[in-house]
Formats: C-alpha cells, sequence, structure tokens
C-alpha cells in the first residue's frame, strides 16, 4: 500500500515537471521573448555595423564572413562559398520534424542619400537604404533564440543569408543550387522593414506587390521627342484604372494609418498605371519610349500592350509606329494562402489578436525576389514596420534619410522566432493547400 501510494506520488509529480518544460507554449514563449531582451543591444550594435560597412550586390564579401562566424559561434552547422556571398546555417533540433527556412537579405544600395546618423556609411556612395541591415540582424537574433531552445525545437531550421536581392539574381542562384535541392524545404519565411509604424506587422495572402513590367514602345526616328513625350502622356491618361480618393502612385499613402493598406476600402487595390517619367531615347533608326507600368491584377497583363497598341493606332503618330512589348518583367512576391492564415493565427494566438495587421492592396515600385524561393516551397512574406513619426523616423525604403527605429529589429526576434518555432511543431497537408499560381482569388 506504501508503496502504491509513493508510485502515485512519483506520477504526480512527473506530470508536474513535464507541464513546465520549456516546450510548454506560454513558458517556451515567455523565454523567447526574454532571450530577446537578453540578445537585443549585442543585435543593434550588429545591424549599425553592417550600416558603417554596406556592399553591393555581388560584393557582400565582409558581410558574409561576419555572418557565418556568428552562426559558427551560437552552434550552427555553416555552408558558405556558393550562390556568391550566401551564407546557410542549419539548427538541427532536438526532436525530429519538418524542414523551415529563414531567408534574410544582405546587400545594400548605390547611393548617396543623406544618412543623419551617428554610424553612417563609412564607404562612398553605398547605402543601407532598403534595410537589410535591419534584416540582417532579425535573421541571426532568431538564429540565436532558437539555438538557445534548441532541445526544444522540433525539426531542422535553415537560416538562409541571401546576397544580390536588389539584381533579382540572389535568390534564383540560390534555388537553383545543388544544396537547396538537397535541403527539401517545407516552409519558408522571410520579412521586408518598411514606412509602417515601429513593430507593426501587416501581411495578406497572395501578392503583397504590384506586378512591375517594364514596356518599350519603338517607332521609326522622325517622330519628334516632344511628340513622342505627349502621346506618351495620352497613352499614361487613357491607361489609367484607379478607385476614386486618392492615386496609387503616392506611395506614402500607402502606410497611412486610416487610408493605406490596412484599409479595406484602400486605394492601393485595383489599379494600373504608367509611372510619369519616361526614357525617350533614338538612335539612326528608331526613336524608343521606355516605362514601368504597375498592375494589381495578373490577368490584366496580356492585353495592356494592345490597348497601348489601339491608342496609338488612333493617334496621328500611327504611321511612325513600329512596335510595343515588354522589355523587362520580374515575378512579385506570392503569399501562400492557407499558410499566410495559419501564420497570422499562430502568430496572434501567442502575442495578441492585434499582432498582426492585415494588408487589403498591393504596394507598388517595390518587389523582392523572395518569390523564388516561394516558386519550390510553401512561403509567407511579412512587413515589418520601422517608423516612429515621434522621434522623426522614416523607414521609407529607397528614400533619402530612410531610417529605422531600431525597436523593430526586438519585435521581429522574439515574434518570429515563435512563429518558426511553432511551425516546427505541426504536421502540416500539403496537398490540400492552394498551389500559388498567377490568377490567385482574391
Amino acid at each position: 500500500m506504501k508503496f502504491i501510494k509513493i508510485f502515485v506520488l512519483c506520477v504526480l509529480l512527473g506530470s508536474l515537471f513535464t507541464s513546465c518544460k520549456p516546450s510548454d507554449k506560454k513558458t517556451i514563449h515567455q523565454k523567447i521573448k526574454q532571450d530577446t531582451d537578453e540578445i537585443f543591444d549585442r543585435l543593434v550594435q550588429i545591424r549599425r555595423d553592417f550600416h558603417q560597412h554596406p556592399e553591393l550586390a555581388g560584393n557582400e564579401k565582409r558581410t558574409s564572413k561576419i555572418i557565418a562566424d556568428y552562426l559558427s559561434n551560437i552552434g550552427l552547422e555553416v555552408t558558405t562559398n556558393f550562390s556568391g556571398n550566401a551564407v546557410v546555417g542549419v539548427l538541427k533540433g532536438g526532436k525530429e520534424g519538418k524542414s523551415i527556412a529563414w531567408r534574410a537579405d544582405m546587400d545594400a544600395l548605390p547611393n548617396n542619400f543623406p544618412d543623419e546618423v551617428a554610424y553612417s556609411s563609412k564607404v562612398a556612395g553605398v547605402q543601407h537604404g532598403c534595410g537589410h541591415d535591419v534584416h540582417m540582424a532579425i535573421g541571426l537574433g532568431i538564429a540565436t533564440v532558437l539555438a538557445k531552445n534548441k532541445e526544444a525545437v522540433q525539426g531542422t531550421i535553415y537560416f538562409i543569408f541571401q546576397p544580390e536581392e536588389e539584381t533579382f539574381v540572389g535568390a534564383k542562384n540560390i534555388v537553383q543550387s545543388s544544396l537547396f535541392s538537397k535541403i527539401n524545404l517545407d516552409e519558408v519565411y522571410a520579412l521586408h522593414v518598411t514606412a509602417l509604424p515601429v513593430a507593426q506587422i501587416m501581411v495578406k495572402p497572395n501578392e503583397i506587390y504590384a506586378y512591375q513590367k517594364r514596356i518599350q514602345l519603338t517607332f521609326d526616328n522622325t517622330l519628334e521627342k516632344k511628340d513622342a513625350a505627349t502621346l506618351y502622356a495620352q497613352i499614361r491618361s487613357q491607361m489609367l484604372r484607379k478607385k476614386t480618393g486618392g492615386n496609387p502612385w503616392e506611395i506614402p499613402m500607402a502606410f497611412d494609418a486610416t487610408s493605406g493598406l490596412n484599409n479595406p476600402n484602400t486605394i492601393f487595390k485595383d489599379y494600373l498605371f504608367l509611372e510619369e517619367n519616361v526614357v525617350v531615347e533614338s538612335d539612326e533608326q528608331q526613336l524608343y519610349l521606355r516605362a514601368y507600368l504597375y498592375e494589381t491584377d495578373p490577368s490584366n497583363l496580356e492585353h495592356i500592350v494592345p490597348k497601348i497598341e489601339a491608342i496609338i493606332s488612333n493617334s496621328i503618330h500611327k504611321e511612325k509606329f513600329i512596335s510595343a512589348s515588354y522589355i523587362q518583367e520580374n515575378p512579385t512576391v506570392l503569399n501562400e494562402e492557407a499558410l499566410t492564415t495559419q501564420a497570422v493565427q499562430t502568430l496572434n494566438e501567442i502575442y495578441g489578436t492585434d499582432t498582426v495587421v492585415k494588408a487589403y492592396g498591393q504596394i507598388p515600385y517595390f518587389n523582392d525576389d523572395f518569390y523564388y524561393f516561394q516558386q519550390h516551397t510553401p512561403g509567407v512574406y511579412f512587413l515589418l514596420g520601422g517608423s516612429n513619426i515621434e522621434k522623426g523616423i522614416h523607414a521609407m525604403n529607397h528614400a533619402p534619410n530612410f531610417g529605422v527605429d531600431e525597436e523593430c529589429i526586438r519585435v521581429g526576434v522574439s515574434a518570429f522566432s515563435s512563429l518558426l518555432f511553432e511551425r516546427a511543431q505541426k504536421e502540416v497537408n500539403y496537398s490540400s493547400m492552394p498551389t500559388p499560381s498567377t490568377t490567385p482569388d482574391r
């Protein structure tokens, strides 16, 4: 009888300790937040070092070495010397499970914009004016936090630090590498810091950005340049499609708190416009008009060139017209719908129902080659706010005085460490998920 009582007591104590183990949802995410706070100041230092020593696409050698050394020092398996300056760190959890990746881009921009911070770029003509320095700091932070909780992590998490994002070749090179074919990922995630309020996370299923294409109109060189510019203005006016109440080419409005992307009636939904600036060039025989256009509905893309041709055929310059065609186009980020919904639910369950804000529109001008990962693996790409108006910080990418409230690093590390941890615990039937397509349901 005494033995039975002792046995029962041991069982009860065992269940108590089991319920308090680090993998308990509440406990593990409290620890993730605590671990993030502990390394935050170090991550800020790392981000500022990257900011002071930016490297253009294809030249990320110093950046690559710092990342590789860091990942090795926290115990990850590291692969370098592939796909240019790419680095992959591998964290193998304490249990068998899925393979999940986090992508962070590395390259900087060629510009001389004002950069009014104490840690401004030391490289003439090169700046981290798009926030990739922040992305790298967040990626290293997530790797650190999950490495601290390695035994509780299920499966394998890959941290992909990607070069050459700005030139749209880095992601393509990685997914075409032999290393990537061996990884066999189940899910892939990424973020981009932008001009939302600091620490706000925003996402939507399907397209985050508008489809961007560059069109060329070719005429014989008897067409005067001033007449060509006038004709282009007519084409631009007649091709325009937009909602009432604003202009989707006014990019700051996309992040406005009341009329921006988080408004179901946002002006950044259902539009087509050609940018105002057009390049007019000529040679001995022909004259060329070149401009970018932005369309939210991919099903309309094949009809744009014929409509422009029809406008020209009704103009006084129709006899001088030779051809119209797309000369440049990149795929746009396309978030897997079911996975996006599940990821949002996960974050909101852990950090509160307002953690993730839904986007309703598509952002023009910007894009990201993360889609090349999404072609092979279900993936979700988030927007993370970096602006703080009260501090005079405006995280408008590719713009003068681009700045970031570094508090977004803390939020990015804790939130997405939790997301990767939870996603690694779940078995997902991917066959039931809709396949990414070029004509998604909105």
